[in-house]
């Protein structure tokens, strides 16, 4: 996803530093980001980050994970940096806690897949300044974004949306026995949606698919339901495309 936003930026024009956990990592990020523009310099730990202007924060779905990495961003960017996360759930607020510039931390939410999907979320927490929330929608519309302003809530807007529906299919899914591969065929079949739902969360990570699934289920109660089978998977160490296993295999 962090190589995805990269390309995203680059490709408006904007010099984007990719920092990953090491420097193969970084690369590996940068060469999967496809960067033809030559604007994409991967770094490791946050050399560079003294003169950013923005930053898009696109760790797992962890609050102390995020928490962990805004407390060292608020350290090395210039103070007049703006923070943002890509979280597609989780409090901006509590992220934001973290730093002393509370009013410049932003929800900054892409999705999948960031190369054709143009929507960007920018939810505001409880001390995100107009200005900051303004900035950020500038920035989207620089990089060819369609924005949508919101207050923080468990879902923000479009999980909030999207999980209720899938829900109902996860939850009909496990309660009937119907196999995977069919749910997603009826589904394509149906034209609603390019990709069937468990394809598409094993595109997304199982592990973000079902942390975000909890929480919303924590935050509304049970009509937010929790795939006991992707949850299985995830616990087995089976989080999709990106360790190659989920729901369907993924060589290479």
């Amino acid at each position: 996803m962090g190589g995805e936003i990269a390309h995203a930026i680059a490709s408006a024009g904007i010099p984007v530093l990719l920092q990953d956990v090491d420097r193969e990592a970084a690369e590996r990020a940068a060469g999967a980001a496809g960067d033809a523009s030559g604007l994409i310099t991967p770094v490791t730990d946050y050399d560079g980050f003294g003169d950013v202007d923005f930053v898009v924060e696109a760790v797992p779905e962890q609050l102390p994970l995020k928490q962990e990495v805004f407390a060292a961003l608020d350290e090395v960017t210039p103070g007049g940096a703006i923070l943002a996360s890509n979280t597609s759930s989780l409090s901006i607020s509590e992220i934001g806690a973290v730093t002393l510039r509370p009013d410049q931390v932003v929800g900054f939410h892409f999705f999948f897949p960031v190369s054709t999907n143009r929507l960007v979320e920018v939810t505001e927490g409880e001390d995100t300044t107009t200005e900051t929330v303004q900035t950020a929608v500038t920035f989207a519309q620089a990089i060819r974004r369609v924005a949508i302003r919101c207050v923080e809530a468990p879902g923000f807007v479009v999980n909030r949306v999207l999980n209720a529906a899938v829900s109902e299919l996860w939850r009909a899914q496990e309660e009937a026995g119907i196999a995977v591969a069919e749910v997603d065929r009826i589904v394509g079949a149906a034209s609603a949606s390019g990709l069937g739902p468990f394809y598409i969360a094993d595109l997304l990570g199982l592990d973000t698919v079902v942390a975000v699934a909890e929480y919303l289920q924590a935050s509304f109660g049970d009509r937010f339901y929790v795939h006991q089978g992707m949850r299985a998977l995830v616990q087995e160490g089976h989080r999709g495309a990106k360790t190659g296993q989920g729901f369907y295999e993924h060589p290479g």
